[in-house]
């Protein structure tokens, strides 16, 4: 069996980036984002990055690392809201941005890894969105063409992994996750807890290990809360 274990996240890491890579970056929110390997990707320096994630982390944290440091020319991506170095740099011209429907940007890292280069949706007609993009009828209804997104590397994040790289995401840090894993030339996942073989049950797997290339114990796992939402207790 090939050996998929990394000793440390920069192992993990080692010879897969270069300038002008394209990342797929699991996470929603602050959910299931592979906080060991984005600091990993800073320390390299590679620039000019085009990141696939569904936002761009949140003020000191995730991929907000990678803005901050300027390493990233593109983000693909559905929700820019509450980060304002996200938003100051689309502005001021130094990030470019294709943002698409959160549903459509799922679908199209799930067409990337099934390997079907384009689909419709009716998401985005007589928007933006579906500026440039051919569109047909069907049915009597128009529908836009949307094309698939793979990348050179895919960092996830799981909750469990046995050593053939079988993935388990605990809740919502699934998201993202499961479908950039298969959408990739190469990935890489940061795993809570690495388990034998055979110790995970084969019903309870998201991302078979077939998808996996490495995998390596997270150095962080703060699991902070984006936001907090409190009322004041009762009286009684």
């Amino acid at each position: 069996m090939i050996d998929k274990v990394y000793a440390t996240p920069e192992a993990a890491l080692d010879g897969l980036l270069f300038d002008g890579m394209t990342i797929m970056c699991g996470g929603f929110g602050l959910a299931g984002n592979p906080e060991s390997l984005i600091p990993e990707i800073r320390k390299s320096g590679v620039s000019g990055l085009t990141i696939i994630s569904n936002n761009a982390g949140a003020d000191g944290f995730g991929l907000w690392m990678l803005l901050e440091s300027r390493q990233i020319g593109k983000m693909i991506s559905s929700y820019v809201g509450e980060n304002k170095l996200f938003e100051q740099q689309y502005l001021s011209g130094e990030l470019e941005l294709e943002l698409n429907p959160q549903g459509t940007l799922a679908e199209r890292i799930r067409a990337g890894g099934a390997g079907i280069p384009a689909f419709y949706t009716r998401t985005g007609v007589g928007t933006l969105v579906a500026e440039g993009k051919p569109v047909d009828v069907f049915d009597g209804d128009e529908y836009v063409r949307e094309t698939w997104l793979r990348a050179d590397l895919a960092i996830v994040k799981a909750w469990r992994a046995d050593l053939a790289g079988n993935l388990m995401f605990r809740k919502t840090a699934r998201n993202f996750n499961p479908n950039m894993a298969t959408a990739a030339r190469v990935t890489v996942a940061e795993i809570e807890e690495i388990v034998p073989e055979g110790a995970l049950n084969a019903d309870c797997i998201h991302t078979p290990g077939i998808y996996v290339d490495r995998i390596v114990l997270s150095t962080i796992n703060e699991k902070r809360i984006e936001k907090r939402t409190t009322r004041p207790r009762g009286s009684d």
